[in-house]
């Protein structure tokens, strides 16, 4: 079952660490994380785990960001494989935006999520079935 929305690295940092480092994004952050049904990919999932440990103002310890991953792994986790990577690339030249961002674009629509919470592309626009909405954009 698909989640109602895709959640990038930096959305899963605020919500896990980031009260010391903005308060506001903190609140909207964790309400998306603690309120929803969402998904995410193996991805945003590794690189969520490395740089909340470097990171935030006040870094999470070892075992609290393996606490994270084991939550975050609750919900539905898109495999990066070859058909992603080949379907990034794609994106990644066709909407002209890094492999990285395309790669997270294709997971959001392989896990049939229609919107992608980030901070990192364009609010509102469409990148093949999936909408990005930037969730801080009014605070």
């Amino acid at each position: 079952m698909p989640g109602d929305y895709f959640l990038d690295t930096n959305i899963l940092i605020y919500a896990a660490a980031g009260k010391n480092d903005d308060p506001s994004k903190f609140r909207v952050a964790e309400k998306l994380v603690m309120d929803g049904y969402f998904g995410l990919s193996g991805q945003v999932l590794a690189e969520f785990y490395v740089n909340v440990l470097t990171k935030p103002k006040v870094p999470l310890t070892l075992s609290e960001a393996e606490q994270w991953v084991d939550l975050l792994s609750a919900f539905p986790v898109a495999a990066v494989d070859d058909v992603l990577v080949r379907q990034g690339i794609i994106y990644s030249r066709q909407f002209r935006i890094s492999y990285w961002d395309a790669a997270i674009v294709a997971a959001a629509e392989r896990l049939g999520t229609p919107i992608l919470y980030t901070e990192d592309l364009n609010h509102d626009q469409l990148y093949g079935t999936v909408r990005v909405r930037n969730p801080f954009r009014e605070i």
